[in-house]
């Protein structure tokens, strides 16, 4: 069990127990517990410790602080394997998020909310990295859409339950997040125990990778992070805080976001196969840029709930796209560095989370319009770098410059 196989060994082994399933379990499990967690957040804060949009800016700053120290993954797999690492996380979260409930007062959330971010964060970080080395470049886009599709289908059940039952069984905070996170932390100690751990076909450095060649992919994982934050965090705030959505108003519309990302995802990894990171991500941002103006015109002009919630669900479909980010990165890179240059780029998309939520949250209580212009220029940002995308990246081709750069060969 804990004797290490490679992945061409690991074909012998019954289909419950190869890696391509260890993928597929953990892509179920940690959405259930983070995605309750996020859609009973709202109704929570406000409902229970009455949060204003400060407060929700501080615990989303705060949530988002060990994704920034997330380079400490690097000396932690020196000793622990990845596999390892990303399951004792997963279990983390779990546990975390299972007693949020028991904690109802401003500290206790921001205390819980650090050590559920933990086990996400480090859980993310290895998990992308394992998608990477364990899926073939030919493979990867659509596999990583069928992951998505996945966790979209298990946090669809979950969901659905809340909606239907959260009135007529008068369900608690408690007995729901119990029961998510206690699922999570079921599933991970699972695996960690049932399922062999693999080894990667080529070894990971062991330890902190920064190449001049990565830039482009830096700069996109930071401008991701920024404008994650503002989707994230006030996205699902307005829809509460302006139109007065229950809890199971707001899971009716992360239902829908998840029926149609079971539809979508293996689909958008088509699309990345047959055009092309370069192109999928111009569309992704042009989307994007067009998504929070309209945002922020829902508060200049005094647009409906039907709007909002349309926006809500075009923007978690965009999103989905950013697995081109992943694959953009999976064929620029040098297999050895896919481990440690995931956790560099994991810190820097948290670069801007830390600080960020707090600031827009004071600027929420002023003008939410200028939260979401401040997202639409971001967008534009990362769309004048995704321009700089070759149309085939790989070594030596990581953006549009880089065959400019390159010396002439000798005659």
């Amino acid at each position: 069990m804990f004797t290490p196989m490679t992945l061409d060994q690991a074909r012998s082994l019954p289909f419950w127990r190869r890696p391509i399933t260890l993928l597929f379990l953990m892509a179920i499990a940690m959405p259930i517990a983070f995605n309750t967690w996020s859609a009973l957040l709202n109704n929570f804060v406000i409902e229970v410790a009455n949060f204003d949009g400060a407060d929700i800016g501080l615990l989303h700053t705060v949530r988002e602080i060990p994704g920034f120290l997330a380079f400490l993954v690097i000396f932690l797999i020196i000793f622990i394997r990845e596999q390892v690492l990303g399951l004792l996380s997963l279990a983390l979260l779990g546990v975390a998020t299972a007693v949020t409930a028991w904690f109802p007062t401003l500290q206790g959330i921001l205390i819980i909310t650090v050590l559920s971010s933990v086990g996400f964060h480090y859980f993310e970080t290895v998990a992308q990295s394992l998608q990477l080395q364990w899926l073939t470049k030919e493979r990867a886009p659509q596999m990583l859409g069928w992951l998505v599709a996945t966790g979209s289908a298990a946090t669809l059940v979950v969901y659905g339950i809340i909606v239907l039952l959260w009135e007529p069984l008068n369900l608690s905070y408690n007995a729901v997040y119990m029961a998510a996170g206690g699922f999570c932390a079921v599933v991970a100690i699972f695996c960690l125990f049932a399922v062999p751990q693999f080894d990667g076909p080529t070894p990971q450095n062991k330890k902190m990778v920064l190449r001049r060649r990565y830039w482009l992919y830096y700069a996109l994982q930071f401008m991701a992070g920024a404008r994650r934050q503002i989707f994230v965090v006030f996205a699902g705030f307005m829809m509460v805080e302006r139109f007065g959505f229950e809890v199971h108003h707001l899971t009716s519309l992360y239902l829908i976001n998840l029926l149609v990302n079971m539809v979508a995802a293996p689909l958008l990894g088509r699309v990345v196969s047959r055009f092309g990171e370069r192109r999928t991500l111009i569309c992704e941002y042009v989307g994007l840029t067009v998504v929070f103006a309209l945002y922020g015109g829902i508060y200049w002009f005094g647009w409906g709930v039907v709007l909002a919630a349309t926006l809500y669900v075009v923007d978690h479909i965009l999103f989905a796209l950013a697995l081109a980010l992943k694959t953009y990165f999976q064929k620029i890179a040098d297999p050895a560095d896919i481990a440690p240059t995931a956790v560099v780029a994991f810190t820097i998309n948290h670069i801007a989370a830390v600080f960020l939520p707090v600031l827009l949250g004071l600027l929420w209580i002023v003008s939410p319009f200028a939260v979401f212009g401040l997202a639409a220029c971001m967008a534009l940002i990362s769309l004048a770098l995704s321009l700089m995308i070759p149309r085939h990246p790989e070594p030596g081709n990581e953006t549009i410059f880089a065959r400019l750069r390159a010396p002439a060969p000798a005659e």
